[in-house]
């Protein structure tokens, strides 16, 4: 039996510029790309989860391409730790390789699989593929972490050098095991297809995009966030496409890195408010006004062309994250997790760590986050933001009918209620 190396795909979907396939193909061995279809994920997911059909058309994809070079992509199903324990029993394994992940089921499960392979002989690399920077590359003088956005961001942009940005194009093509394996199919994984679909991201816009950014019914946005999210392009390529073109976008791609530092160093943001003073907050939690938020009926329609706009597609404006949060947690005084939990449902480019710094963000209980005494008026974030109401009439035509519902709350009075709960709850 001849010895292979594995390269292991997480949140690595590619073969061009993919830094574990990269360091594997210099090895003398040839290699074996494998996935798994973690149940330890999916077993939380719908059955038509969006984000699934994307995974299986882009491994569709990589098997594809790999079987023009006689090779193909080894697709497990299951828990990980027993199919490596299966993998390392049935295969002569040289090395593996695989993509740092900084989430905390990431990690403890990386580990994990790290101490059977090693307890058996087996090298195993993990490379820095996701991120400009690691967590503990941009740190204070001290060596502690940034929890303020724009030191780190400042710090980032010393320490970045684009002349030292590689991105690799070429695959060698002798290297791979010739394999002859099939992929399962969605209903053999236990999932059905979904209709809803990830567009290809875009980056015509990204030097207009301090002008566009704010506005959601311009096509301003790159629809990016997917792909880096499940790495079907490489954050290197993207970044040294953009660093000259707009500084605010690339201060976008600083916010994603801010946040995976966060989670990494305080991953009890998770399930806790980062900043301790606030879990005083009573939140009302009125179950049947989260639902009429989750379904976009809550008589505002900006909030409420949002919400539709993530149920019927998977996506939502940046802008309109902030608004529709923020109502969540001040006007309807609902507890971030709740919000931060129906994203994570529903979102394509759900990310732990972005999604968890911008609920604390939104609810002013986060690291960096927008004081709890901002409270976004959505009438005039309409007025700034869509003052034709393009967006709107798009996601609400209706918000003009006598059918459509009164705010179900007063600004005013909202905004007073949340003002006296946060302060009563940061005293108390």
């Amino acid at each position: 039996m001849n010895t292979f190396n594995i390269v292991w795909l997480r949140r690595d979907l590619r073969l061009t510029d993919n830094t574990a396939l990269i360091h594997s193909l210099k090895s003398d061995n040839k290699t074996v790309v494998l996935f798994i279809f973690d149940f330890n994920i999916l077993d939380e997911l719908d059955k038509n989860d969006a984000r699934v059909t994307f995974i299986h058309q882009q491994l569709t994809k990589l098997h594809k391409e790999l079987d023009k070079i006689n090779s193909g992509l080894l697709v497990k199903t299951g828990e990980p730790l027993k199919i490596w324990q299966e993998l390392i029993s049935d295969f002569e394994v040289g090395e593996v390789h695989f993509n740092r992940d900084y989430e905390p089921y990431a990690t403890q499960r990386d580990e994990q699989i790290q101490q059977l392979l090693q307890k058996n002989g087996i090298a195993v690399f993990s490379h820095k593929d996701q991120v400009i920077f690691e967590p503990h590359e941009v740190l204070k003088g001290d060596g502690t972490p940034y929890i303020v956005f724009t030191p780190y961001k400042n710090k980032w942009l010393e320490h970045f050098d684009p002349q030292q940005i590689k991105v690799e194009k070429k695959l060698e093509t002798d290297s791979f095991v010739s394999i002859d394996s099939s992929l399962p199919t969605l209903e053999e994984i236990g999932f059905q297809k979904s209709e809803i679909k990830v567009q290809e991201y875009d980056l015509s816009e990204v030097d207009n995009y301090s002008e566009t950014r704010n506005f959601p019914a311009l096509n301003g946005t790159s629809k990016l966030s997917v792909h880096l999210r499940f790495g079907t392009v490489s954050i290197r390529q993207i970044v040294k496409q953009v660093y000259n073109q707009s500084p605010d976008f690339l201060s976008e791609l600083v916010w994603r890195e801010f946040f995976m530092q966060i989670l990494f160093h305080f991953p009890r943001v998770v399930n806790e408010n980062f900043r301790a003073k606030y879990n005083g907050i009573q939140w009302r939690n009125n179950e049947k006004e989260f639902g009429r938020w989750c379904k976009g009926e809550t008589g505002y329609p900006i909030v409420d062309a949002g919400m539709r706009e993530l149920n019927q597609t998977g996506y939502m404006h940046n802008r309109v994250r902030m608004i529709t949060a923020s109502f969540l947690c001040k006007h309807l005084l609902i507890d971030w997790h709740w919000g931060e939990a129906y994203f994570a449902k529903k979102l394509l480019d759900f990310e732990l760590s972005s999604n968890n710094g911008n609920w604390q963000w939104a609810a002013g209980t986060g690291c960096d986050a927008a004081p709890y005494f901002r409270v976004f008026n959505p009438t005039e974030q309409v007025k700034k933001f869509d003052k034709e109401m393009h967006y709107i009439k798009k996601w609400v035509p209706e918000f003009q009918n006598l059918n459509y519902p009164a705010p179900m709350v007063d600004h005013k009075m909202a905004r007073n209620r949340a003002l006296e709960t946060y302060k009563k709850g940061i005293s108390g």
